[in-house]
């Protein structure tokens, strides 16, 4: 009776870890600021071990990523960027610059033209030198005018659902950020960059609810001046992502709560009204979600 009982627990086992053998998740890590400023810096991890980076945040923490990355093997299959804003290429013109063992083997992103980053005079600079290092770098890069391709990455999917648009007139740096979709069979994420009201308006326009629906939303904009309200209570999620340092999530620069000019409060109000309970925001640390 006993070797009976020794035979089922053993199939019982066995089954136990098939089945955890079975599933096929990605992991993401929302990585926190180092010196307590803006940046978005995501990474991913499929079930295989690949990984994909999504922007990388500001240069000054190329150094805490270059860290991260090579305890993962310092291979990045994919590397997706949002938009050519100091706080999200930053860190990754560093390493294309001085790459220190780090292989990339492709970028995506949605490149604005020569002539209109140099009417853009603000960000130029930043934009051009991160141009200028993909060039130089020979990484292979997917240029992308046109919004839906997928890709897939073992069990990682990610889709463009937006893409540059020269003839935003709003802070188009901002609303032309790249917005995308990641999901496996288990989750799903969107990822609105920098996006503002008029690129918000023109993503709920035209993509379908399907695709913008998800389990986990990363705020607009870090949270401030981002799409509008009527985005946030149009589609459907459960938990926010804050790519946002303390300052800016609490409207504070030194006078006290909600005393500055940001808007970032109103977001929060949002999302109290919304029902949303669950937030991973950058300047409590390390997130990691499986």
């Amino acid at each position: 009776m006993k070797s009976v009982k020794f035979f089922y627990a053993i199939l019982l086992f066995l089954s136990v870890s098939l089945s955890a053998q079975a599933v096929k998740r990605f992991t993401l890590w929302q990585l926190p600021s180092q010196i307590n400023t803006i940046g978005n810096s995501y990474v991913f991890r499929t079930d295989k071990g690949r990984i994909v980076v999504m922007d990388g945040g500001v240069r000054e923490e190329a150094s805490y990523l270059r860290g991260f990355l090579a305890a993962l093997g310092n291979e990045v299959e994919a590397w997706i960027v949002t938009h050519p804003h100091f706080d999200h290429v930053g860190a990754l013109t560093e390493i294309l610059n001085n790459p220190a063992g780090i292989n990339i083997k492709r970028i995506y992103h949605s490149p604005f033209s020569h002539e209109f980053c140099n009417t853009e005079t603000e960000y130029a600079a930043e934009a051009l030198a991160y141009y200028e290092a993909i060039e130089k770098s020979g990484v292979e890069t997917v240029d992308l005018f046109k919004s839906g391709l997928i890709v897939s990455v073992d069990c990682l999917k990610f889709k463009i659902l937006s893409v540059t648009d020269e003839k935003l007139t709003h802070n188009p740096y901002n609303n032309s950020s790249m917005v995308v979709r990641v999901w496996d069979k288990y989750k799903s994420f969107l990822f609105l960059g920098d996006l503002g009201a008029e690129g918000g308006d023109k993503l709920l326009a035209n993509v379908s609810r399907k695709d913008l629906d998800c389990d986990y939303l990363q705020v607009a904009h870090h949270g401030q001046r981002g799409v509008r309200e009527s985005f946030y209570k149009t589609i459907k999620f459960s938990a926010c992502l804050w790519p946002t340092p303390s300052w800016v999530y609490n409207n504070d620069i030194g006078g006290g709560f909600n005393t500055h000019t940001l808007e970032t409060v109103y977001t929060r109000k949002w999302m109290d009204e919304i029902g949303i309970k669950t937030h991973y925001k950058s300047f409590d640390g390390l997130t990691k979600i499986e």
